[in-house]
């Protein structure tokens, strides 16, 4: 094989491909790239079996060939190289040579053929959303997920596409996100669960382009993400999702409205004196005109009141403040209304329209 690209071509393809080499596999090979120059294009490939990447560099191919290299080698020397453009000659021993300006590195590659290529997903009926939505899905949902491996299916994402709307739900116990938006076509009903693994690679690569789609195909046991000259192929964690609409049906009592910069801003405030790792609520006391919100802890305390609108009774409630700082960061909405039956159960912020729900257990103060 002998190719020639540029450097930094080549090393924006390999900073794509990286984000699925296995790190923890006693496997050498799942810990490398394969360069496959044999369809007409510089194609780099990585598959840790649960995740595989591939994407396409432009480059010229002067002898076609496979070759493997370690991942993290490979991209090191290339990341020194200046910027320029560099030739790869691996002869018939893999014994292989990378030339930039005066600079050379001779390694060795490994055979391609012992190589797990990316499944084979049957490109049909594709799922169309723009780049930005996407990213957006992603980024408004993913802080739910669980971070531990107590159940599978808290450490990935139901995406439920009905007709012509995409539902993305995720929970870790303690809250749920969910956010729905609009499609571009309608689709047959499917509900799959994505590992937040796959999705937060891909929030990584693609870029805020409104204008430029991403296609998802679904099989039974993958998913697949195609957009620019990258294609990411995921496994499917199995077995059924929670029953999301049961949890987020109640008849609330109370409602509260209330500037949402405002209510992030003195939460944010709040945590300065609530160390890491502690667990110490803060406490929201809503009266008819204002939020009351406190905190005390070892290092200090703190009161501060708030303007809202209120419906209903009376209420004092505690929360844990990252779970309420994660929802709002990612609520646009000038104003939000937050629903509550009682300081026991969940509490709900959400819009009209339920392009967003966000539902957060509360903490008890006592």
């Amino acid at each position: 094989m002998k190719i020639i690209c540029n450097k930094n071509d080549l090393m924006n393809g390999l900073n794509i491909v990286l984000k699925a080499v296995s790190n923890k596999s006693t496997m050498s090979i799942l810990q490398c790239v394969l360069f496959d120059c044999t369809r007409g294009d510089i194609r780099l490939i990585t598959n840790d079996t649960e995740l595989g990447i591939e994407t396409v560099v432009p480059g010229t191919i002067l002898e076609k060939g496979v070759v493997a290299y370690d991942a993290n080698q490979i991209s090191n020397y290339v990341r020194s190289l200046p910027d320029n453009d560099i030739t790869i000659y691996s002869d018939a021993d893999l014994n292989t040579l990378i030339s930039c300006e005066k600079i050379k590195f001779t390694i060795t590659g490994k055979n391609g053929d012992e190589f797990t290529y990316l499944p084979k997903i049957e490109r049909t009926e594709g799922i169309y959303l723009s780049k930005i939505s996407l990213k957006d899905l992603i980024r408004q949902t993913i802080f739910s997920i669980a971070d531990n491996d107590t159940n599978k299916m808290m450490k990935g994402e139901m995406f439920e596409i009905n007709g012509d709307t995409l539902r993305v739900v995720s929970l870790d116990g303690h809250r749920i996100s969910c956010r729905r938006i609009n499609l571009k076509n309608s689709y047959e009903y499917r509900k799959v669960i994505i590992p937040g693994k796959t999705l937060n690679e891909i929030s990584k690569i693609i870029s805020n382009n409104e204008d430029e789609d991403v296609v998802i195909y679904l099989s039974n046991n993958h998913v697949l993400f195609e957009f620019d000259e990258t294609i990411v192929v995921s496994r499917l964690i199995e077995g059924d999702y929670f029953d999301i609409d049961k949890m987020l049906s109640a008849n609330f009592d109370i409602s509260v409205k209330v500037n949402k910069k405002n209510f992030l801003d003195c939460i944010s405030r709040a945590t300065l004196l609530v160390k890491e790792g502690d667990k110490k609520p803060v406490i929201v006391d809503i009266n008819d005109e204002s939020i009351n919100l406190r905190v005390n802890s070892a290092i200090g305390s703190m009161h501060e009141e708030l303007d809202c609108e209120k419906k209903g009774q009376d209420i004092k409630i505690g929360f844990n403040p990252k779970f309420l700082i994660d929802a709002l960061k990612v609520i646009d909405d000038e104003d939000i209304v937050i629903h509550m039956v009682n300081s026991r159960t969940p509490c709900i912020i959400k819009d009209e329209e339920e392009n967003y729900i966000y539902l957060v257990l509360p903490i008890n103060f006592v």
